[in-house]
């Protein structure tokens, strides 16, 4: 005997039942507790209202006082199903506000935060920002400045929602007013205190910040909390791991920012990424191992950081679980100076 089998016997005992007793109150009872296994099984009001009629045809009821006690037990068990249907019509009207509110949270984001990638002579530049949902948790920033330098970051933030597109919206505007010759340490450090005295307490962010040379094509930066970036030099084919120390955006006033400096060498390539690489889950479950993002850099390497990222992306795309998708990042300075 299959579980329709069981629902119509049920069914079938329920409504002689009644008929023979008339309780109202052991019947509201009963009603309640079909009318919820009835809806765990999916079976829709019309299958509900068809099994009534052949139940009714099979029985047989002739007399108007069974018919009309037959009715009765339909309607205790349709007003269960009428609740369900406006609980399930309320949540669609709420997930439908909601969605209308994301959409409008991922344009004002797209238009608050997006990033032009200026074209700057002896230097090549790529960068993709890919969210996981509507709104995105990751951001990054480029601000080309009038004495030949050039402020850079990549920040996440630990959260999600409208309420991390808010804090990455205060982050750029904080960062627009930051001037170019202020070290990447004292840049982060108001930053920082930003964040802690404006974002709620529970949320975080971390962010590798730089300062980027033309003339002489020098690096400095300084990381809160940050992912390591990884800097390649080209004729060595070498990757060195760059990081900085310093406590997350938000957790403390006063913190201070240690500040690092190198050099990129002709065709030295400075990537920088979010966790959304460092921590992809791929199909079997497990995370991908960083050296593979480095042998796809060694591979495109003579192509634009623009279509390296690119690349990349693709290639962490096809390899990805989608189950575990999370926002991702990835930027590149490539210098094409000869010093």
């Amino acid at each position: 005997m299959t579980y329709i089998d069981d629902m119509v016997d049920e069914y079938k005992s329920l409504v002689v039942e009644y008929i023979k007793s008339g309780n109202e109150d052991e019947l509201a009872g009963t009603a309640h507790d079909f009318s919820e296994k009835a809806i765990d099984l999916d079976v829709s009001p019309d299958e509900m209202v068809a099994l009534h009629i052949e139940l009714v045809s099979a029985i047989p009821l002739t007399e108007y006082e069974e018919v009309k006690a037959s009715l009765d037990v339909l309607q205790e068990i349709m007003i269960r199903f009428g609740f369900t249907y406006k609980d399930y019509k309320a949540m669609l009207n709420k997930m439908e506000r909601h969605d209308q509110e994301m959409d409008v949270a991922a344009s004002l984001q797209e238009t608050m935060l997006k990033t032009a990638i200026p074209a700057i002579e002896n230097v090549e530049l790529g960068a993709i920002s890919v969210p996981a949902r509507k709104v995105s948790g990751d951001y990054f920033n480029i601000i080309e400045h009038n004495d030949g330098k050039m402020t850079f970051a990549v920040a996440d933030v630990i959260g999600k929602g409208i309420p991390a597109a808010i804090a990455m919206s205060m982050l750029k505007f904080g960062m627009d007013l930051t001037s170019s010759s202020s070290p990447p340490s004292k840049s982060l450090k108001r930053l920082n205190e930003l964040v802690e005295k404006n974002v709620n307490k529970n949320m975080f962010v971390t962010m590798f910040y730089g300062l980027y040379d033309f003339n002489d094509q020098s690096l400095c930066f300084s990381s809160a909390g940050h992912e390591p970036a990884f800097l390649y030099h080209y004729e060595e084919d070498e990757f060195e791991e760059l990081d900085g120390k310093g406590l997350v955006l938000g957790v403390m006033r006063d913190t201070e920012y240690e500040e690092v400096s190198t050099k990129l060498e002709k065709n030295d390539m400075l990537f920088i990424f979010t966790d959304g690489v460092s921590e992809l889950r791929k199909h079997d479950g497990t995370f991908i191992n960083m050296e593979d993002i480095k042998e796809m850099i060694r591979e495109a390497r003579d192509q634009h950081p623009q279509d390296i990222v690119q690349y990349i992306y693709e290639a962490l795309t096809r390899m990805r679980n989608q189950n575990y998708k999370d926002d991702l990042t990835m930027f590149i300075i490539k210098n094409k100076s000869d010093n």
